[in-house]
């Protein structure tokens, strides 16, 4: 590996100017390879299809590195972080210089240059690797490059991608060997410029998917090798000399042999199984100490079944897992939490530290077995308490958490209905009605309420392997009775009983608890009584993508009106709760009033563009037409401003 004074001090320069040494080269080339990968991969032209491709772009990659010093190329007209790094500067230019020699036509009479030739190193027997598809604008962007020339390919990525001004690019190109730099970059301009696509995973060659080849053609290939190897091995017995067997490599292990921690992950005897009283000693209270249950913890058949599957599923699996959420199987030998026949199917569930997975599979054989992965890093015991075990019907049956004591159903949009007690059979929950499905009104919203020593708790069925916790309060507040908690008493239950049906805009997005604050109350100005402003966040397991919603209740209404929604914002979080929003409203008597509202730390309110007005405090009610538009603005009480809620 290159020393740190060989990948971050500058090479020294000779009388010619400045030269790369091999060592800072590498340093650039291993810090910045799937940049580089990326880069010849677009180069490439697109005929040689997508897994020739790839090698091929890991080939030119590789094989971009020096010998020798060399001189290094003209810096760019940016020289900071990446772009002033003249080893980087070196082997991107040997990336493109040789990506666009691949794409030339063989000719008669000549020689061909070593770019042509099909890799040598990498290959990859047996499987065929591709990048990941992607959508409709992909595919069209990856069409209009396979379109053009290969210099015209390349000061497209150097413009895309390495953010490169045109004189810049120019200077890449002339390096590389492009006889006029000039007509690449016109011809690249009459591409329409969709250059934020370049960064996306479908054209990502380190990111792949892998399929087999033709099954049937390898076996036979492979036996007429077993044939000939076996005939070779007789001639070299007949007339080769007597070997000691002490070759520099005689008692080593073949050079692709299996990786230890590889096949111990898919040993079912080699399962973490957790002692049922681990929770009530231990430091952490998570997924690791759930002990292993269900009837079937001993079939070992199940469950090598359910770890091959996790490791390489069949083109036959179903495989789902949360956003985020890494696809391959376990690094070593995961924890099972659970295995046992569940509603006309077998059912493993495996924990690896940073991610549950389900296996299930009909209980008449494996054909329509299903995976089921999610993230599940940083739970804690209230984000640890269940598991979706199966469902069926429209019906959810749980796995609870050793520590739970017991379980309940209740509909959150009927706050004043008690619990309906459920059964625990070895942490298992009877199946009960899932959140509405159709499409339609929302007439109720059922959620499974969970008791422990440290008291209960809401959690709600999103359609992922994991329920989402259910709390409300402003965020981030101390103090008996304020802070945000659990949803479980009555004035908790009210506050969420309008907007429970809006939980179905965080369906499937990977959501580790939503959070319902009531940040104001404001009197309507026909006086038919107060209207409720709500806002809820929905947080995720891997903390980017949380989803807020600024909501609107009246009285007498059944639902709240959402008003504004918006995602990877900080506002109604614990780092930033303040929140400021609008609503067009319409009183009994037809009059239009533009209401807006902000959480109680905002000093004053004002409204321009299609209302105009300012208040002190945190409400105002202007007077408005019937569909103006308004912008908000407001100011906090330590003086920050802030703007309405999109």
């Amino acid at each position: 590996m290159p020393s740190q004074d060989a990948a971050h001090h500058p090479a020294p320069s000779s009388p010619a100017g400045p030269v790369v040494d091999v060592e800072r080269a590498e340093a650039a080339l291993t810090e910045h390879y799937p940049r580089l990968v990326r880069i010849a991969y677009l180069v490439l032209p697109a005929g040689t299809g997508r897994g020739r491709r790839v090698l091929t772009a890991h080939s030119l990659t590789q094989r971009a590195l020096p010998r020798t010093r060399v001189p290094a190329p003209a810096p760019p007209s940016r020289s900071a972080g990446r772009d002033g790094d003249p080893g980087y500067a070196l082997v991107r230019l040997r990336v493109v210089r040789t990506a666009l020699e691949a794409g030339l036509p063989l000719r008669r009479r000549a020689w061909p240059k070593r770019a042509q030739l099909p890799p040598l190193l990498p290959q990859v027997w047996g499987l065929k690797l591709f990048p990941h598809p992607g959508g409709a604008d992909g595919l069209a962007l990856d069409q209009r490059l396979a379109a053009l020339s290969g210099p015209a390919r390349a000061a497209c990525v150097l413009r895309g991608l390495e953010r490169l001004p045109d004189g810049d690019v120019r200077a890449v190109l002339a390096a590389a060997g492009v006889a006029d730099p000039d007509a690449a970059l016109a011809e690249a301009d009459r591409a329409p410029a969709a250059y934020h696509l370049l960064d996306s995973p479908e054209f990502d060659p380190c990111a792949l998917q892998a399929r087999p080849t033709d099954l049937l053609r390898r076996r036979r290939h492979l036996n007429a090798v077993l044939v000939a190897g076996a005939a070779l091995a007789v001639c070299g017995a007949l007339l080769g000399p007597a070997g000691d067997g002490r070759g520099p490599d005689a008692a080593a292990a073949p050079p692709y042999a299996r990786n230890p921690a590889a096949r111990a992950a898919l040993d079912p005897g080699k399962l973490t199984r957790v002692s049922p009283t681990a929770w009530k000693t231990s430091a952490r209270v998570d997924f690791s100490v759930w002990p292993a249950r269900g009837g079937l913890t001993g079939d070992t058949a199940l469950l090598r079944r359910a770890l091959a599957v996790w490791a390489r599923p069949g083109g036959s699996v179903q495989v789902s897992a949360t956003p985020g959420t890494p696809s391959g199987g376990p690094a070593g030998p995961p924890q099972l939490l659970y295995a046992g026949a569940v509603d006309g199917a077998r059912v493993v569930i495996l924990h690896d530290g940073l991610r549950i997975a389900r296996y299930a599979e009909p209980a008449d054989g494996t054909r329509g077995a299903v995976l089921d992965l999610a993230r599940v890093d940083g739970a804690d015991r209230a984000g640890a308490s269940a598991v979706v075990l199966s469902r069926t019907d429209g019906d959810v049956r749980y796995l609870t958490a050793p520590w739970v004591r017991g379980a309940g159903a209740r509909d959150l949009r009927a706050p004043g209905s008690g619990a309906t007690d459920l059964p625990l059979t070895d942490g298992v929950t009877p199946p009960l009605a899932g959140p509405a499905l159709e499409p339609g009104p929302c007439a109720s919203w059922n959620v499974l309420q969970l008791t422990d020593g440290t008291g209960t708790r809401l959690v709600t069925d999103l359609g992922e392997l994991v329920p989402a916790r259910l709390t409300a309060g402003r965020p981030g507040a101390t103090g008996a009775g304020s802070a945000t908690g659990a949803a479980s008493g009555a004035e908790v239950l009210r506050t969420w009983a309008p907007f429970a049906c809006s939980l179905s805009a965080v369906r499937s997005a990977g959501v580790r608890s939503v959070n319902a604050w009531a940040f104001a109350e404001q009197p309507l100005p026909d006086a038919s009584g107060s209207a409720a402003w709500v806002c809820t966040r929905a947080e995720t397991w891997r903390g980017g993508g949380a989803r807020v919603l600024t909501q609107f209740h009246t009285p007498g209404g059944r639902f709240g009106a959402v008003t504004a929604e918006a995602e990877d914002v900080p506002a109604c979080g614990a780092r930033r709760p303040q929140v400021l929003a609008g609503v067009l409203w319409k009183s009994a008597a037809g009059a239009w009033y533009l209401l807006a509202a902000g959480s109680p730390d905002v000093a004053s309110v004002g409204a321009t563009g299609g209302a105009e007005g300012t208040a002190r405090g945190h409400l105002l009610t202007v007077r408005a037409e019937r569909g103006a538009r308004a912008d908000l603005k407001g100011t906090l009480e330590d003086g920050r401003s802030i703007s309405g809620l999109r």
